[in-house]
């Protein structure tokens, strides 16, 4: 079942028990912060452009892209050395 074809209560109760869970060990602690949000939005990004790409939706494939850069973008702002 997918997010989209599920009920509230269902997307209710799972989210509700992933709070309780112990993280892994290999996953990190956190969220990482809006940086590293960035740059997995942009590897995702550019992964679903090239599934719009190969099925010829080419506006979706736009928008992705776009999204991609937007998110490369802030990553490399983010990244830059400061000059104070």
């Amino acid at each position: 079942m997918s997010f989209l074809t599920e009920k509230k209560s269902d997307r209710r109760s799972r989210a509700s028990a992933g709070k309780n869970r112990q993280p892994r060990a290999d996953e990190p602690r956190g969220d990482g912060g809006p940086d590293e949000a960035a740059a997995f939005i942009a590897e995702a990004a550019a992964d679903l452009a090239l599934l719009a790409q190969r099925h010829r939706l080419e506006m979706l494939g736009h928008l992705l892209r776009m999204s991609q850069l937007e998110a490369e973008e802030h990553v490399r702002l983010r990244s830059k050395p400061r000059l104070s």
